[in-house]
């Protein structure tokens, strides 16, 4: 005869094992509509023009785990023809952002490459068109050298703006049975003159948002964001 405290347990584990699959993702949300990030940013565009480069502060992840994190990884250096201005560029894109795959933000990376982060507040950067993708300023300093960035990382449709924000929007998703696809978006400029830097910064971004083609911004900002923009 089965016993009623076996029947209990053995109750608690189909519940158990039925709400873990009703947590398992098994759908999939992908914004980056075909084709590689990469061929979808302009290499110029007004009186910027760019080179690629790999020497930017990367995400602290070697071999095979980078391969993992990050399906593309697209590095630029743009210049300025008019100032001589430079603004580098670094995307990291992920066609699947789950618990394993964490977007890594500058807050971690920068300090694993040995800077000092002087600060680091959350934000808001205008879009042409009036939209507003929520943004994090981050001054980080090294040996003489100081970059000040501007980032956002994108997880299928939502902007977390924090590390907290990023494990709910996991959570989220997975309790709604998809995977989304995802990216770290970040810029910066090399300058001891935080506000002049950051004022370059937010007339750059929307300028080169505006140039990339409709059908690919969703990927750099959500559906949502990417249908403000007035190119």
């Amino acid at each position: 005869m089965i016993a009623r405290r076996d029947l209990l347990i053995g109750g608690a584990c189909v519940a158990a094992a039925g709400a873990a699959y009703a947590l398992t993702p098994r759908k999939r949300l992908v914004l980056l509509n075909g084709g590689k990030l990469a061929d979808a940013i302009p290499l110029s565009f007004g009186d910027w023009s760019a080179e690629n480069s790999d020497g930017l502060v990367q995400p602290k992840s070697e071999g095979e785990l980078a391969a993992t994190l990050y399906s593309e990884m697209v590095g630029r250096i743009y210049h300025q023809a008019s100032t001589g201005a430079a603004v580098m560029m670094l995307i990291a894109y992920g066609d699947t952002q789950s618990d394993m795959l964490q977007l890594h933000r500058p807050e971690a990376c920068y300090p694993a490459v040995g800077f000092n982060l002087v600060s680091t507040v959350p934000g808001t950067l205008t879009l042409h068109g009036g939209g507003e993708v929520p943004v994090r300023r981050v001054v980080a300093a090294a040996q003489g050298r100081q970059e000040n960035i501007v980032y956002w990382a994108r997880m299928g449709e939502y902007l977390p703006a924090s590390s907290g924000e990023q494990r709910q929007v996991r959570l989220q998703t997975a309790m709604a049975g998809y995977v989304p696809d995802g990216g770290l978006i970040r810029f910066s400029v090399v300058g001891d003159d935080t506000e002049a830097a950051f004022k370059i910064l937010d007339e750059f971004i929307p300028d080169l948002l505006a140039a990339v083609p409709a059908n690919k911004r969703p990927a750099l900002v959500g559906t949502r964001l990417a249908k403000t923009v007035v190119a």
